[in-house]
């Protein structure tokens, strides 16, 4: 099983620990890439893929592709807390 975080390339907060521990956090230049990026960590064969919330609002594959998918599990994460 393989694991991967993807962030927006502006926001260096989010996983910054499991960047840190030398895990699988990719960023999108682009938001309107997020649904090529999903693509490609797929063909890769990543199973489970934790989207930032910012980035979410960009896919339009999420629900229709991947919600039903018996080999990928794409999990967003809630949004930031305002201090």
């Amino acid at each position: 099983m393989k694991i991967s975080w993807v962030r927006s390339e502006s926001d260096k907060n989010s996983f910054k620990i499991f960047k840190n521990l030398g895990l699988d956090v990719f960023e999108v230049d682009k938001p309107d890439d997020t649904d090529r990026k999903i693509a490609e960590l797929v063909k890769d064969d990543y199973s489970t893929i934790v989207l930032s919330n910012e980035l979410a609002f960009f896919s339009e594959d999420i629900i229709k592709k991947y919600s039903n998918h018996p080999d990928v599990s794409v999990i967003i994460t809630p949004p930031k807390r305002k201090k």
